[in-house]
């Protein structure tokens, strides 16, 4: 039976210049088995200001930020949480009596993901990126205590400046760097997603993922990526988007909602979240 929707149902959205139906399904499929009276819905826009300012007038509850807004939105934000003061990207909006919260999950989710891994804070790595997501997991890579760091990026301007705001080294190609240099290896670029121009791409060398001690690829369409796909066949421990997605979208449920999940709904969610 289909949920009903009437004048109460409390509606979330996302705003990204390419929606996904990742989080409107993951969202909703947890909206229906805990009966709670939400909607959830992906929208885009060209007019960023006017569509943040229309989650404050019409009291959505709240949005999910996605590229390439992450960083221009803050702009038209009444308040930034701890989680995006230090890296100044926003991938969640809460709104509460019409008074705007921003966080970003995604820098909580990663801060997760290194934990539940255990990465020795030793271990020297590459990100390839320099986005509002770099922002993201540099920002809590940096945090959880990790100094030997390499930004890769082609573009000088916003790969230098990611780079000197945590102490770590730019290069424009991360060739340049020695193979000690990069025993974790982080894709934070559209490399390998579907729908790019460069979605049968390997986001870093063969070379390097052969070298690397842990691969991780934010890239979460699709979960297994050509660089996620290579590193399995070498058994290489890995992180997906999908890892990502999850813990992020979850944490995103639980500021709409104020409510946590049990381990076994998210997973639920999560596979049917990713169905096509």
């Amino acid at each position: 039976m289909a949920r009903i929707i009437n004048k109460d149902t409390i509606v979330c959205m996302s705003l990204s210049a390419r929606p996904s139906n990742f989080g409107t399904r993951f969202h909703n499929y947890l909206y229906e088995k805990l009966n709670l009276n939400y909607l959830y819905k992906a929208f885009t826009t060209n007019n960023l200001k006017d569509a943040i300012f229309g989650i404050k007038a019409l009291a959505i509850r709240g949005c999910a930020i996605s590229m390439p807004y992450k960083e221009d939105c803050i702009a038209f934000i009444d308040e930034l949480d701890e989680s995006v003061k230090s890296i100044q990207s926003v991938n969640t909006i809460v709104n509460t009596n019409y008074h705007l919260k921003a966080y970003n999950t995604d820098y909580i989710a990663v801060e997760k993901l290194i934990t539940l891994h255990n990465i020795d804070k030793t271990t020297p790595f590459v990100l390839k990126g320099s986005g509002g997501m770099a922002n993201a997991v540099v920002g809590a890579f940096y945090d959880a205590g990790f100094k030997n760091g390499t930004i890769a990026a082609r573009n000088q301007a916003k790969g230098e400046a990611l780079a000197k705001r945590y102490n770590y080294h730019w290069v424009k190609n991360e060739t340049e760097l020695l193979p000690e240099q990069a025993k974790l290896i982080i894709n934070v670029t559209p490399i390998g997603m579907r729908g790019s121009i460069e979605e049968n791409n390997l986001a870093f060398s063969e070379s390097m993922i052969r070298n690397a001690d842990i691969v991780f690829d934010v890239v979460a369409m699709p979960v297994d990526t050509p660089m996620i796909r290579y590193a399995k066949k070498l058994n290489k421990p890995i992180i997906s988007g999908a890892d990502v997605a999850v813990l992020q979208a979850l944490e995103q449920f639980i500021l709409y909602t104020g409510v946590k999940p049990s381990e076994e709904l998210v997973k639920q969610a999560s596979e049917f979240a990713r169905q096509e």
